[in-house]
């Protein structure tokens, strides 16, 4: 008898959880609580973007001696806050962008000053919709501000209000010229040049929380060199291509103290495929670096964090998931100290003045649990809950993210992303084909709650949700990048199809229940899939998708730069006279006649680097034989999705699609 009602309880139980509604479509895609937490470098206030729902976001300042009360300090009525700068224990810099226009137009981000707490508001450059009136801080500016092309660029840690500036220049055409670097009082709004000048053409400064320069880059004819200041001249240490690397030695440069600098390039003893965190000797700079960190499989990915007295304390990094190697003794027992309080997830050390002040920020999160906020006190040694990011998302709910590996055919051995529905880890399931854009980057990321959650979204549908790298890739080594060049719809094609292959051989994939999707690159991967393999997948979606490689190299329909068409693009994707048939071959737009599956299309009305005119010729051309294709355009969209009406609307409908074509009401 007992037996009997045990079991029906639990049948009760388990029938109401199967009819539990899955969290709306919105809770994956709205803004987060807060984000990019600032610590000054007093210790004593957490400086962070806050924003409200549906609302802008601001800046706001919460003084840890009250830590229940966060107060908003800057916000605009037709902008969002951007990034926030501690400029010293008093002073803050921050910038603004649009996050609800999706207007593919150049926007200037402007920048702004003001106390932590709300005196001496200062605009120090203008934005594309400065307008004092739209600030709450508007009459109160005193109006020296610099023109719209200088931007914010770092804080520095000498005593001053000062900031580094950037002058962003452009010629008659638009096309982009070179960067000048400036130091720029925030209270005055005076700015003076740093010297010295640039050997040539700038397009990235590195300098020293004092302000000395540290290095430049200068490019010309495609070509960029990576210089440190010698005497009163300029010294090269790098050379290479602007936009494939191919001859650098060295991709960037961190800035230390009394001169050090740390680069993130080659193995200087080339004994590894993947780039290395290393520090240079500035007196002798031609030296090779000295190797701290290599990553093998992984390039060095990761932030430093250094003590403006003792130096380099630790980095933050990222291999198949976020890690902290701490250098310093007392950082990596804290560390030790806080995991223990805060098992299962990763939790990132925050701080400035790491050694001295009262206590760290520490933000912790996982695969499923979204980024929370807390406040260590050494004093007491205990967490203080400061912020959650997403409280509406319920982590137990999210699907588990699962780093794997995959064979391609010609044996290359490549990472992917599988997240499985909570609670359905075992057995055959539908699946969703998810492909990065790029597609010269990293594609996935373990703990993803960096922008809209789209596999915890379709996870929570009940799909497994496939997120491969291919060759091309970046961040897994120069071989896997390299292999991709020239080879869109072709090996870099295959991958993808190896990737559904593995985890069906796996038995975690049902075959039969396949679609695939994507944007931007992701968008050509997924029509590519249904034209060169029409019996793989049983449906597609795409947004942004690339579907005549031709149009990308067009002055009228690409806002790709000169530069990166005449010297990129022909090595990178194909070169428009030797390689015409084949990108003719790879172009969808060519293929049309063999994409017969259910098929959604968006577009952005206002991409400028995919322009609709990709989606509409091969709409038509796919209708024509083809019935079941559904296409939108959002006018005020560009090339990806700012407006969470418009994520709403267009995950609605991927929804709709993947349960007529695969979800358990489907036809076989």
């Amino acid at each position: 008898m007992v037996r009997r009602i045990t079991l029906a309880c639990l049948a009760t139980l388990w029938l109401g959880l199967a009819q539990a509604a899955p969290p709306p479509i919105a809770d994956f895609f709205k803004e987060p609580r807060f984000q990019d937490p600032k610590l000054s470098p007093d210790g004593k206030h957490v400086a962070f973007r806050s924003t409200p729902p549906g609302g802008r976001s601001g800046l706001a300042v919460i003084d840890l001696a009250k830590p229940d009360k966060a107060e908003v300090i800057a916000s605009f009525v037709d902008a969002d806050v951007s990034r926030v700068l501690w400029v010293n224990n008093r002073r803050l810099a921050y910038d603004s962008w649009d996050r609800m226009s999706g207007l593919d137009i150049h926007t200037a981000p402007g920048i702004w000053a003001i106390d932590f707490d709300g005196g001496d508001p200062r605009r120090l450059a203008y934005s594309t919709w400065d307008n004092p009136s739209g600030s709450n801080i508007g009459t109160r500016l005193i109006d020296r501000a610099l023109p719209w092309n200088w931007v914010l660029q770092s804080a520095l840690r000498d005593g001053s209000d000062d900031v580094l500036v950037e002058g962003h220049h452009f010629d008659n055409q638009g096309q982009f010229k070179n960067i000048e670097l400036a130091r720029l009082d925030t209270r005055s709004v005076t700015k003076r040049t740093i010297e010295p000048g640039p050997p040539g053409p700038a397009t990235e400064w590195w300098a020293d929380r004092q302000g000395r320069v540290a290095a430049v880059m200068v490019h010309d004819a495609g070509q960029s060199t990576l210089s440190v200041p010698e005497g009163t001249g300029w010294k090269a240490i790098s050379n290479g291509n602007i936009f494939t690397g191919r001859g650098h030695t060295i991709s960037t440069l961190v800035p230390g103290i009394a001169g050090t600098l740390y680069s993130i390039g080659v193995d200087p003893e080339h004994k590894l495929d993947t780039d290395v965190l290393a520090r240079l000797d500035p007196s002798h700079p031609e030296a090779p670096p000295k190797v701290l960190l290599s990553l093998p499989g992984y390039d060095f990915s990761g932030s430093l964090v250094i003590d403006d007295k003792i130096g380099l304390l630790g980095v933050h990094f990222e291999t198949d998931a976020p890690d902290t190697l701490w250098f310093n003794a007392s950082m990596k027992a804290m560390q030790a100290e806080i995991d223990k309080l805060l098992p299962g997830t990763v939790n990132q050390i925050a701080c400035d003045s790491c050694l001295n002040g009262d206590g760290v920020l520490v933000t912790s999160f996982s695969d499923r649990q979204p980024p929370i906020l807390y406040y260590f006190e050494r004093s007491t040694r205990k967490l203080r809950t400061l912020l959650h990011s997403r409280p509406w998302i319920p982590a137990d709910d999210m699907g588990r993210r699962e780093p794997l590996m995959y064979k391609t055919r010609d044996g290359l051995s490549i990472p992917m992303m599988v997240t499985h529905p909570a609670g359905a880890e075992h057995g055959k399931r539908p699946a969703v084909m998810l492909v990065h854009g790029g597609p010269w980057a990293r594609g996935n990321h373990w703990a993803d709650w960096r922008g809209p959650a789209e596999a915890q979204f379709l996870a929570s549908r009940g799909y497994l949700v496939i997120e491969p790298e291919f060759r091309g890739s970046k961040g897994y080594g120069d071989k896997l990048y390299r292999a991709g060049f020239k080879q869109w719809g072709l090996a870099m094609q295959d991958d993808v199809s190896d990737a559904m292959d593995a985890l069906v051989a796996k038995g975690l994939v049902d075959p039969k229940r396949v679609c695939i999707g994507g944007a931007s690159y992701g968008g050509y991967a997924a029509l590519m899939g249904l034209a060169k393999e029409p019996d793989r997948y049983r449906c597609g979606f795409e947004w942004a998708g690339v579907t005549d490689i031709q149009l990308m190299y067009s002055r009228v329909w690409s806002d790709f730069d000169d530069a990166y068409k005449d010297y990129g693009m022909p090595e990178m994707v194909g070169d428009q006279v030797k390689d015409a048939e084949q990108i003719r071959n790879t172009s969808p737009i060519h293929l049309a006649t063999r994409i017969n599956k259910p098929l959604l299309m968006a577009y952005g009305g206002d991409d400028r680097r995919v322009p609709a005119k990709h989606g509409e010729e091969l709409r038509d051309a796919i209708q024509a034989h083809n019935k079941d294709v559904e296409w939108v355009l959002y006018p005020n969209e560009g090339h990806s999705w700012r407006a969470l009406k418009t994520n709403v609307d267009f995950w609605g409908r991927v929804e709709k699609l993947l349960a007529r074509t695969i979800g358990d009401g489907a036809k076989p």
